[in-house]
């Protein structure tokens, strides 16, 4: 009941119905899951263990928040770890791996208009390229950035245009895969985590404006 219980807050953190700052209660979450307040708990506890949720004075426990600077330290990292594992992928993909990358570039297109379903395909994405790296160490410390990069929720759904020029990144960067162009592999993933923090800061902006 606990991983269930782990699962559907997960879950609602990553589609954005528990939102970053919406605090935790022990009494509604297991209402609203119909179970419990046993798994419930331990479900927050592992939470908080994924940095998902944390605890604040006076406020409880809440949904984990990112300020404009953790986002541009989390952007820094992930331009450092993401063209060295797209220069890699360049170098080290298989066949059938720029197979599975372009079929998912496919599946990528037919789900534009979806934001949420979209926004899954992206992380599935990127986890492609970084298993085509074949590095164990960029792998586990990018696995180590999932929980942050949950956080950031799907930005682009509020702009339409970045979801079309987010896509036709992806589209470069396969195609520099797929010719074993490293450099090129680098370059197009430099220029679309460029475009993503930028999406993101503009999306911050206009909501705390709000």
């Amino acid at each position: 009941m606990g991983q269930a219980a782990y699962e559907r807050l997960h879950e609602a953190i990553e589609v954005g119905t528990l939102k970053p700052g919406d605090r935790i209660s022990v009494n509604g979450l297991a209402e609203t899951l119909q179970i419990s307040r046993t798994p419930v708990r331990e479900a927050i506890s592992w939470l908080e263990t994924d940095g998902l949720i944390v605890h604040e004075a006076y406020r409880g426990r809440v949904v984990a928040e990112l300020d404009r600077q953790m986002v541009t330290e989390l952007y820094a990292i992930r331009l450092v770890l993401e063209t060295t594992a797209a220069s890699l992928a360049a170098q080290n993909a298989s066949e059938s791996e720029i197979e599975v990358l372009k079929e998912m570039l496919a599946l990528e297109k037919s789900l534009l208009d979806d934001p949420l379903k979209r926004e899954r395909q992206n992380r599935r994405f990127h986890e492609a390229i970084y298993r085509s790296a074949h590095n164990r160490y960029v792998l586990t410390t990018l696995k180590a950035l999932q929980s942050p990069m949950i956080l950031l929720g799907p930005a682009t759904a509020s702009d339409p245009t970045r979801v079309q020029s987010a896509y036709a990144e992806h589209v470069l960067l396969v195609d520099s895969i797929a010719r074993h162009d490293a450099e090129g592999a680098s370059q197009a993933m430099r220029q679309h985590l460029a475009g993503g923090q930028r999406t993101r800061i503009n999306y911050m902006a206009s909501r705390d404006q709000a």
